[in-house]
């Protein structure tokens, strides 16, 4: 279901280690090289081919720009200001849809795990929501074993609010929801 209103075109965002920009066209042989790894898939949506197809990059970063066109969503390659020049993962941003209680989602090659990396990409990507574009929450999930998920959803202030069935790349399992208003993240952000 697309937004009320188109969204604004996916802007470049920074953070002291990171640049969030706009995937590209050229992302795509970078994404199959370094998405493919069953650490980073089998916690996310069964609606991932899995094992991995030769085309999926590709076909996934058409959607993305697509999407992106048609203003639905955001799409943005986290790319190290010290290196390497290419993406380490994808976060993504949607509006509430009233349905889906989901509106980010992210992965990070496992290479650059445990730097605060993904934190310091989503931190960034709720400022933008929150003080650029004015939106009330954002309701987050993931695979309740992601544990590296969930300490990044507490560490921000979400509430978990529901427990919910899922189906992942790894199978049926336990899903957690969780909502961030912006009135929270803010206080947070005060303290």
């Amino acid at each position: 279901m697309p937004p009320a209103s188109p969204l604004p075109p996916t802007p470049v965002l920074q953070t002291p280690r990171l640049v969030l920009r706009p995937v590209r066209s050229k992302d795509a042989p970078v994404i199959q090289c370094r998405f493919p790894k069953w650490e980073i898939v089998r916690w996310l949506d069964a609606k991932i081919p899995w094992p991995y197809p030769a085309d999926g990059a590709a076909t996934y970063v058409a959607a993305c720009l697509e999407e992106m066109a048609r203003g639905e969503k955001f799409h943005w390659a986290i790319i190290p200001k010290s290196g390497p020049a290419d993406l380490i993962g994808i976060i993504d941003l949607w509006p509430d849809d009233g349905i889906s209680r989901s509106q980010r989602g992210f992965w990070l090659d496992p290479e650059f795990h445990g730097k605060g990396l993904m934190t310091e990409a989503a931190e960034r990507v709720t400022r933008y929501a929150f003080c650029e574009l004015g939106w009330p929450h954002l309701w987050l999930t993931n695979a309740q074993d992601n544990h590296p998920s969930r300490r990044l959803k507490e560490k921000q202030g979400a509430r978990l609010v529901d427990l919910m069935i899922g189906e992942h790349v790894g199978g049926r399992g336990p899903r957690m929801v969780w909502l961030l208003t912006q009135e929270d993240w803010m206080a947070r952000q005060a303290a």
